[in-house]
């Protein structure tokens, strides 16, 4: 049985006097074409909303129901925003930076200032906000999930629509992660310009181009 998120970590922060509360999350971070997207979610305090028994890491799900899941949390959510960093931002300072930059958009784009943050994994010191990193924070905390339902979702759908831009990559069916499909199009093709040049499998292969 899959772990289900919960409003542990929101109640708790409830019961400190913590009103908005975002959870955020990341998609793409692994891949090797196209944008690091982040997201930001705040639910409404004690949400009895039906669905939210539906809600797991985004990872988790089926694309419908993922589809499905964020139409609900965009409706029924106080808020919610997206922030992403694309991949020639991504080669020029690294994937953890681009990731909480991609983060830091995400929350400065709520329409409200979040009382509380409740992130995926890290932390992001240059916010002056308080938060707290939790280690699997997307099959775990409630808030977290939905925004990792949001960033999947959006990310995917940034993916298909590169691939009518960059057609021949299959970037529609593997949204740019390195799977075999995708090396095997990679090595005829050579990478395109959403590429990440500074992830080992494409910088492995310019150099192979180039020698």
């Amino acid at each position: 049985m899959p772990i289900l998120p919960t409003f542990s970590e929101e109640n708790e922060l409830y019961s400190q006097n913590y009103q908005l509360i975002a959870g955020i999350d990341e998609v793409g971070r692994g891949a090797l074409a196209g944008p690091v997207v982040a997201s930001a979610v705040i639910l409404p305090c004690h949400a009895h909303f039906p669905w939210l028994s539906l809600v797991q890491d985004s990872k988790q799900l089926s694309p419908k129901r993922r589809e499905l899941l964020y139409d609900l949390i965009q409706k029924e959510a106080t808020a919610t925003s997206t922030g992403i960093v694309p991949s020639q931002a991504i080669d020029n300072i690294g994937i953890l930076k681009a990731t909480k930059l991609a983060m830091q958009q995400a929350i400065e784009q709520l329409p409200h200032l979040p009382h509380f943050l409740l992130i995926d994994r890290i932390t992001l010191p240059q916010l002056a906000i308080p938060q707290k990193g939790i280690t699997r924070g997307d099959k775990l905390c409630l808030s977290i999930a939905c925004a990792s339902i949001i960033a999947k979702v959006t990310r995917d759908h940034i993916m298909v629509e590169f691939d009518k831009i960059y057609p021949g990559y299959g970037l529609a069916n593997h949204k740019g992660y390195g799977t075999a499909e995708h090396l095997s199009c990679l090595r005829q093709l050579g990478p395109s310009t959403i590429h990440r040049r500074s992830f080992a499998p494409v910088r492995e292969l310019i150099k192979q181009n180039e020698a």
